[in-house]
């Protein structure tokens, strides 16, 4: 393939994907800015790959190299610099009643993953675990988790059969 049509190739793949990407790279990490260069840096390792890759299973790829990228990142991330520190906990009714960014911040870096990919990429268990590296066991009870702690701190979210 050349070079010329190889960049070109890889270049609508990119702008296709980008904003999907980035949207599960958040939910991993839980920072816009944060998720933009890990994605950043994904691309870079799949366009290294790119003529290796078969198109078939690019987007799988590129996920994949996403949610490791996040994982890495969250596994080597010590403090979080933060501009403020709160004089004191929220509690009660000053808590927004349905704040999920807080509840997803309550999860495991993988659970977050595995929760993006399930339900905001809609992806099946068996594309989970194929996607991470792990088994589908693994995708179901840490899903199962996932959602218990996201029901215990959002009560008020009620999932139906239909959202699943």
């Amino acid at each position: 393939m050349r070079r010329e049509q190889r960049e070109a190739d890889f270049t609508e793949f990119y702008v296709a994907r980008r904003a999907a990407l980035r949207r599960t790279a958040y939910l991993v990490v839980r920072d816009w800015h944060t998720a933009e260069d890990l994605v950043q840096q994904a691309m870079v390792k799949v366009y290294a790959a790119w003529p290796r890759v078969r198109r078939d299973s690019a987007d799988a790829f590129a996920r994949r190299v996403v949610v490791n990228e996040c994982l890495s990142h969250l596994r080597r991330r010590r403090d979080v610099p933060v501009e403020e520190l709160p004089d004191r906990a929220v509690h009660g009714a000053e808590a927004s009643p349905l704040d999920v960014g807080a509840a997803l911040d309550l999860l495991a870096p993988r659970q977050r993953a595995i929760v993006a990919l399930r339900f905001l990429d809609d992806l099946s268990v068996a594309d989970v675990a194929h996607a991470l590296a792990i088994t589908e066991g693994t995708v179901k009870s840490q899903t199962a988790k996932a959602l218990a702690t996201l029901r215990t701190h959002l009560p008020q979210l009620v999932l139906t059969e239909e959202s699943r």
